[in-house]
């Protein structure tokens, strides 16, 4: 367990994944967290944790440890703006790791935004929402202050809810449309295979049970077994049986192009934010 304090500004679906892991792994306890968020009632399910709540971001900075900004990217430059305008400096300040969830929002511009924060520790991550359920997969970088105490903690918090790689900040946009917008693609196979079954007369209960487990299956697979998925499909396609012809109607509805395409769309549509500040 983790004695730092954990701040979250901005308390959205993001975020709550992270927190709400952290706490249910047992890395932290819900008296070491305060998140703020401009409307209490939309910040209700942390206090259903036991988690404090604010409207003032400046609490946030003040009183915790390591604080994660959770914030759409248009909203960081005002957002800073406030902060900049109510902050009390404070020998803390340099012990503080800031770390950023903003897509497409590079490390120049997370540290000019937070530069009247003296010694600024900035870290810029790209998580994904399976980390509520430990299954995280996370890939961040590190400011010019960051030093490695910073990122073993930092690392210790991201791990504990999947897994945390350290990358040079190049990688990140396109990591990120992978681990971070690749759960929703997930999301819609499953759907479409369960509506495969259904429409075969499978009950939708079951049919997405089995869909969940399939995709879950085969991934562990994967992983288990160390075999490119190129081979394991291979195993199952049986000559003339019934896998195959399967396959050939993945093929004839070009899937796999379609998901290269939609994580290098995705890729880009974070660079894409991070430059218009949308």
């Amino acid at each position: 367990m983790l004695d730092e304090k954990i701040g979250f500004i901005g308390g959205g679906n993001m975020a709550f994944a992270i927190g709400s892991g952290l706490i249910n792994r047992g890395i932290i306890k819900t008296d070491q967290v305060l998140v703020s968020g401009p409307t209490l009632e939309h910040l209700q399910r942390w206090r259903d944790l036991g988690v404090a709540t604010t409207n003032d971001n400046n609490q946030v900075v003040d009183k915790m440890d390591t604080i994660f900004i959770c914030v759409k990217p248009h909203i960081l430059k005002p957002c800073a703006e406030e902060l900049k305008r109510n902050h009390r400096p404070s020998s803390k300040d340099k012990d503080k790791v800031f770390v950023s969830v903003l897509a497409g929002v590079n490390l120049k511009d997370l540290e000019a935004s937070f530069s009247f924060i003296d010694n600024l520790k900035m870290i810029r991550c790209m998580p994904n929402t399976p980390m509520q359920v430990s299954e995280g997969c996370t890939v961040y970088s590190s400011g010019s202050h960051v030093v490695e105490h910073d990122l073993e903690k930092v690392h210790i918090m991201l791990n504990s809810l999947g897994i945390a790689q350290h990358i040079p900040e190049s990688m990140i946009n396109a990591v990120s449309g992978l681990s971070g917008c690749g759960p929703a693609f997930v999301y819609t196979i499953i759907e479409a295979l369960a509506d495969g079954a259904v429409k075969n007369g499978v009950p939708r209960q079951m049919a997405l049970q089995f869909a969940v487990q399939v995709v879950v299956g085969a991934a562990k697979t994967v992983m288990v077994t160390g075999k490119h998925p190129a081979v394991l499909r291979d195993e199952v396609c049986s000559p003339g049986g019934a896998t195959i012809v399967g396959v050939h109607e993945l093929e004839k509805g070009n899937l796999r192009a379609t998901l290269m395409n939609a994580v290098e769309s995705s890729s880009k549509r974070c660079a894409d934010l991070g430059c218009n500040g949308k």
